[in-house]
């Protein structure tokens, strides 16, 4: 008998295929979803407070030093040049053809010698005519002294009268007046002749000359007409350097003095342009009498003995001017000091080995350290190395350095 399907029971069955499906899909949810709380509370068990702690980072190594004590004076410093003791612009007192150079250009010449010669014959055939109107004269003077004695001879016999007395007085005088006349001429031509010869007058290194031989020299005595400038000659030792102070540096300068009891010493000490160290000493012979008002500094000048030659006028140097007796003084590395906007701090090691800083006012570099003016204590704990490392307020590792003093003249 053939087996047919109930089309009702195909119904029912087609009914229940997907209610099948429907539950294995929520079996499949169930256990994603258990899968998922599972790596959950494995994750939380994990990071939970059962986790292992992490170790806190070690304290960073730094040195410490305090600071380095020494006895210095308070000074300042300034940049100067320096200029001639003595110059002068050589001329001609007197015209004519120049014969003669008796130097070398750039030369050190000593006072006294030989540098130009200007043609002496005119001056030569000057001098000549002063001495023959002196001859002229005295012989006038000679005749008029023989005619007032003869007048008065006859007047003491009543054969010569008072007039004639007193004319012959008259001449002899008007004779004497032009022998002092005549004289006067012979010195005046003298100068003149011995003025062709241009001498140095003070020791010291002469310029080039500006003017070549056979040429017309145009000369004055009195400068009132233009005069022919020859060359310049300069001295060198001793030496002026000159610098300017500015207002700050000069109440400085004051104060500092007045506080000492006794006279200060005007020393001062001088490194030329291509040296490091402080080697040249000199003396402050000069401070000016008044700021300049549109710089708003004022002048000074110290004199520095120069018997090498190495200064030159126009050149350059650097200056130190004491201005206190010394006085202990707390130094520091440099690059202890850091910069803190417009002020300056150190760190230092504080209790339970903090870093704590300290704010300090600076002075100069003495010795190849920074010098402090206040801030600091002589026993503070100054960090000296590790500095990157070392923060304000942070725990740090420190040990014991030092510092060492080192030239001063640099």
């Amino acid at each position: 008998m053939e087996n047919r399907i109930n089309p009702l029971e195909a119904g029912s069955t087609q009914r229940q295929r997907p209610a099948r499906l429907g539950v294995k899909a929520w079996v499949i949810s169930a256990a994603i979803l258990l899968v998922v709380t599972t790596a959950g509370v494995v994750g939380l068990h994990l990071t939970g407070p059962s986790a292992a702690p992490v170790a806190a980072p070690a304290a960073p190594p730094v040195a410490f030093s305090t600071p380095l004590q020494r006895d210095l004076a308070s000074r300042l410093g300034f940049l100067g040049q320096f200029s001639a003791v003595q110059k002068v612009d050589l001329r001609a007192q007197v015209g004519g053809t120049l014969t003669a150079i008796h130097f070398k250009d750039g030369d050190i010449v000593h006072k006294g010698d030989l540098l130009f010669e200007i043609d002496p014959i005119p001056y030569e055939i000057k001098l000549s005519q002063a001495t023959a109107q002196v001859e002229s004269a005295n012989a006038r003077l000679l005749l008029a002294t023989r005619e007032l004695s003869r007048a008065e001879m006859l007047k003491s016999t009543d054969a010569g009268t008072t007039e004639n007395v007193e004319q012959k007085t008259a001449d002899k005088q008007a004779a004497q007046a032009a022998v002092d006349d005549a004289k006067a001429q012979v010195r005046d031509a003298r100068f003149d002749l011995d003025h062709c010869k241009i001498a140095a007058p003070f020791t010291g290194r002469i310029g080039t000359h500006l003017v070549s031989v056979g040429n017309l020299i145009a000369g004055s005595r009195a400068a009132s007409s233009p005069t022919t400038l020859l060359t310049t000659l300069v001295s060198l030792d001793p030496i002026y350097l000159d610098f300017d102070m500015s207002e700050g540096d000069y109440m400085t300068f004051l104060r500092e003095r007045d506080k000492e009891k006794g006279r200060l010493s005007d020393t001062v000490s001088i490194a030329l342009s291509d040296e490091t160290t402080y080697g040249h000493p000199g003396a402050l012979n000069f401070v000016d009498n008044a700021l300049d008002r549109s710089s708003g500094t004022i002048h000074a000048r110290a004199i520095v003995p120069n018997p090498n030659l190495l200064m030159t006028p126009g050149g350059f140097a650097r200056v130190r001017l004491p201005v206190s007796t010394p006085e202990p003084t707390l130094l520091v590395p440099d690059a202890s000091v850091l910069p803190d906007q417009s002020d300056h701090i150190v760190l230092t090691v504080g209790p339970d080995d903090i870093v704590t800083p300290k704010q300090v006012q600076l002075g100069e570099l003495r010795g190849g350290r920074r010098v402090i003016r206040s801030g600091l204590t002589p026993t503070d704990k100054v960090i000296i190395d590790g500095i990157p490392t070392a923060s304000p307020g942070a725990k740090v590792s420190p040990h014991e350095g030092s510092i060492h003093f080192g030239s001063d003249q640099s």
